[in-house]
């Protein structure tokens, strides 16, 4: 038997639940999954830009602003002229001034060439704009606003002698800007993989087939590989001076490894003993601030572990603290740590913690 009391929740659980069903199925083709995503949240998620710059944002930034900021953001992995260092592959070279007349870069066709940079191979300017916005810097994406992604690319281009010193990008000039792309030429939209037909796109495939539905025959493997004694008929292309910047090439000295090879296992840990433990909030600090993106606390990732830190710069509270902020590369290889952004108390909480041995 029910009082009132138990009446009211009843009604007020019955009220929510059907509140919740009507709204779970409105906007939506699966009835009773989900909700509608509001305008808000599709906003967040919607910023791609497209070569029609249908999405770009308004906005401007000049070669010489691009300039600080690159040095700043982007030099420290990409080099100061675009060349890149000996973990990435250079941005800048390898078009000339009558590329950008013709909108074909005369290299590419070129079979003796030892690199390709992203300049040039990438048709549209809103490509760059783009993938510079969504996922630079490598260690903030997303974080640049949008005069600053303007600046970074006016600068970037200016290096590729796309644009002149004085230059202002700017979503009122970008358009002219892609007329001027040395490789605009080189992009074709005729093919099924292009969507839609609004930019020359096409549903007809490239190519035509069927798949096999029944008696198919063994699944066939690819078995083109390089023989492992010609591996290094050409010496180690590792230590071959490249003229597009710092490119780097296998160790063909050598067997080839797996993808990936080169990294460790990712080996994320919590403290030992839980919230308890007295480095539990230096720990929580690095997963706050994306360290154990490059760094395991034993065993090498990206970078070294937060203990062989530990180890070769035991008592060295300051020396760290200083270097998380600044990064730099050389100590512990090739790869470089971009400057950290983070409160000045944090860094000095990892780096005593790192010093102190980088316990759990």
């Amino acid at each position: 038997m029910f009082n009132s009391r138990n009446l009211f929740a009843t009604l007020l659980i019955a009220a929510c639940a059907c509140s919740a069903s009507a709204q779970g199925q409105k906007g939506t083709e699966f009835p009773g999954i989900g909700r509608a995503a509001t305008p808000k949240e599709v906003a967040a998620w919607d910023i791609d830009v497209r070569p029609d710059f249908k999405g770009l944002p308004p906005g401007k930034g000049s070669v010489a602003q691009g300039q600080d900021i690159w040095e700043a953001r982007c030099a420290s992995c990409h080099g100061v002229f675009g060349e890149s260092n000996t973990v990435f592959n250079p941005l800048v070279g390898g078009t000339t001034k009558d590329d950008v007349k013709t909108g074909r870069v005369a290299t590419l066709t070129r079979t003796d060439y030892p690199g390709r940079t992203t300049l040039m191979k990438v048709p549209t300017v809103s490509t760059l704009w783009d993938y510079i916005h969504r996922a630079m810097p490598w260690d903030k994406p997303k974080s640049l606003k949008p005069d600053e992604v303007y600046a970074v690319t006016a600068f970037l281009l200016n290096l590729g002698h796309i644009v002149p010193d004085d230059f202002t990008l700017s979503n009122q000039n970008i358009a002219e800007v892609q007329d001027k792309m040395p490789n605009r030429k080189g992009m074709s939209t005729a093919h099924a993989m292009w969507p839609g037909k609004e930019l020359g796109g096409t549903t007809k495939p490239d190519a035509l087939g069927s798949a096999c539905m029944n008696n198919c025959g063994p699944e066939p493997k690819i078995a083109s590989r390089l023989p492992e004694h010609a591996r290094n008929n050409h010496g180690n292309l590792r230590e071959q001076q490249r003229t597009v910047g710092p490119q780097r090439g296998s160790d063909t000295t050598k067997p080839e490894g797996a993808l990936g090879a080169a990294a460790g296992p990712v080996k994320v840990v919590g403290p030992a003993g839980g919230a308890a433990s007295p480095n539990a909030a230096a720990i929580a600090l690095t997963q706050k601030h994306a360290c154990t993106a490059c760094h395991n606390v034993e065993g090498k990732l990206v970078g070294p572990s937060f203990v062989d830190i530990g180890k070769k710069h035991a008592g060295k509270a300051d020396y760290l603290a200083g270097k998380i902020k600044a990064g730099g590369v050389g100590v512990w290889g090739e790869i470089p740590m971009p400057p950290q952004e983070l409160p000045d108390a944090d860094a000095k909480a990892i780096a005593a913690w790192l010093a102190a041995g980088a316990g759990k």
